[in-house]
């Protein structure tokens, strides 16, 4: 189960996978070859695989919300301990079609990546 801006999407879930991208507000190197940095903080983003929704009112329902055209949103996923919920904007969001039967279509692997607004970690 997926959740977006508070409202539960009954779509499987296939793959959840997640980074934590470390965000610099700038590195560079010095004369003698070391690093100087400052960090901004640890971002942690998802990338997300779905099924195919039984109910296909249910799989258009969420194929609009995520192409909503909404700067952030905020989004609930697995976290490590439980459900882990952050303000993110969505990008890369596909699905390839299926099958079309009876003038009716079938879509399948819908993915979409959740970009964190601010550092989970600073």
């Amino acid at each position: 189960m997926i959740k977006i801006d508070g409202i539960e999407f009954n779509v499987p879930v296939i793959d959840l996978s997640r980074s934590a991208d470390f965000l610099d507000k700038f590195a560079k190197r010095t004369d003698d070859g070391g690093m100087q940095r400052e960090l901004i903080g640890v971002y942690f983003n998802y990338q997300l695989k779905l099924g195919i929704a039984k109910d296909a009112a249910e799989y258009q329902r969420l194929w609009d919300k995520l192409t909503e055209p909404v700067e952030f949103h905020t989004v609930t996923v697995p976290g490590t301990d439980g459900k882990y919920t952050f303000k993110a904007y969505f990008s890369n969001v596909k699905d390839k079609l299926l099958m079309v039967r009876k003038e009716r279509n079938y879509w399948q692997d819908l993915t979409v990546n959740f970009t964190a607004q601010v550092p989970a970690r600073s």
